[in-house]
């Protein structure tokens, strides 16, 4: 056997399903190296797994401590296997291996912001069970690309929970920490600052009193003129499909209207965004705001706020897309959970390959070359 250079074993290989009684021939981090493989490689079911694994078994031995059949040949797992494995495997551990992995890429490549928003498990419901598809929020390095930790939601609760629960989780120093307006909590905004990072948060409704007090700043500095209430500005414009998108971006540090500022953690800006979209001369208009805890410009605050959908188009959207993940039926809450990790970690490293072809291309090079597969392993 040989793991060298790939990081994956020195994050997983203690990973455990508690309660084992050690009667399977396989290693936990074995079949879990063999799903990752498999996912990498196009597989999105346990049968199609198996089938990998079944072709691969040869190079799978290079890494894997995998039991002899009667002929000598290296024994791979088969799909009830893997699926009664991904049931029994607590979430928790399993994140805290992922998490660490995915850190350890970051601390590497320096992390900027980092993005947190939830998705919905479509295909993961139960109706015999009265289960509702699993809620999921993760955490997304919007620099790297790179998925950082996710964070089941409790059914009788929400995702206001689940962001202190995640935070946790990571390593936030120096980091830029967006979230949509659900995260725009006193407590949230307080645990990030806590943990080392900074926050760019939108404000509405929920926060009614401080979407007041920023909408008041904001008109009496433009009652009064710049020249009495510091403001930087910064503008983009873009043209397409008939259609021309315009933002301007405002912000101010001048917070002594905002009646809760003792409140929220180091709160250093208010800023709006001022959208309007012209199609066929017609013009609509809508107004946002946001806060911030880092000193910055219109500028810098514009490019975060617009690198926190990167999460939905590059994360979310490519899981959808690229590995069918609300087609994906596994109801069992320990398995969805953790299979969403691995597509997770799969696309990650897809993304880290140099290539210069699309995730789908990649997993197709993948299924059909092996040697593509250990350098899309060894890029992490």
């Amino acid at each position: 056997m040989s793991q060298d250079g790939l990081s994956f074993f020195q994050h997983f290989a203690r990973l455990r399903v508690a309660g084992s009684t050690g009667r399977s021939p396989y290693r936990v981090a074995d079949l879990v190296f063999i799903a990752l493989c498999a996912t990498i490689a196009g597989a999105d079911t346990w049968v199609l797994a198996e089938a990998f694994a079944s072709e691969r078994r040869e190079w799978l031995a290079r890494f894997c401590k995998l039991p002899l059949d009667e002929d000598g040949r290296p024994r791979t797992p088969s799909h009830d296997t893997l699926e009664r494995l991904f049931a029994r495997l607590d979430p928790a551990a399993f994140g805290r291996c992922f998490g660490r992995w995915t850190a350890t890429l970051a601390a590497a490549l320096g992390l900027k912001q980092v993005a947190i928003d939830g998705k919905c498990l479509r295909g993961s419901d139960n109706r015999s069970k009265g289960w509702k598809p699993l809620h999921l929020v993760s955490a997304w390095s919007t620099a790297n690309q790179l998925s950082l930790g996710q964070v089941a939601v409790d059914e009788k609760s929400n995702e206001i929970t689940a962001i202190p629960e995640l935070l946790r989780l990571l390593d936030l120093e120096g980091a830029l920490v967006t979230i949509d307006a659900i995260g725009t909590q006193k407590n949230i905004a307080a645990q990030i600052v806590e943990q080392g990072g900074d926050y760019v948060l939108p404000v509405k409704g929920n926060q009614g009193g401080l979407l007041k007090d920023i909408a008041e700043s904001f008109d009496l500095a433009g009652s009064v003129g710049p020249e009495f209430v510091e403001q930087d500005v910064f503008s983009t414009e873009e043209r397409g499909h008939g259609r021309t998108e315009r933002r301007k971006y405002v912000v101010m540090h001048d917070l002594s209207l905002i009646g809760d500022l003792p409140l929220w953690a180091k709160l250093a800006a208010i800023g709006m965004c001022v959208y309007e979209r012209e199609v066929g001369g017609e013009v609509s208009r809508e107004v946002h705001y946001f806060i911030g805890s880092r000193r910055m410009g219109a500028e810098e605050y514009a490019d975060a706020l617009r690198g926190h959908w990167g999460i939905e188009n590059r994360l979310h959207w490519q899981l959808d897309v690229s590995f069918g993940e609300d087609d994906n039926k596994v109801a069992n809450r320990n398995a969805a959970q953790n299979l969403a990790a691995i597509r997770k970690l799969a696309l990650g490293l897809l993304k880290r390959h140099p290539a210069k072809s699309s995730i789908n291309t990649k997993r197709y090079k993948a299924a059909l070359d092996i040697n593509f597969v250990e350098q899309v392993l060894r890029a992490g």
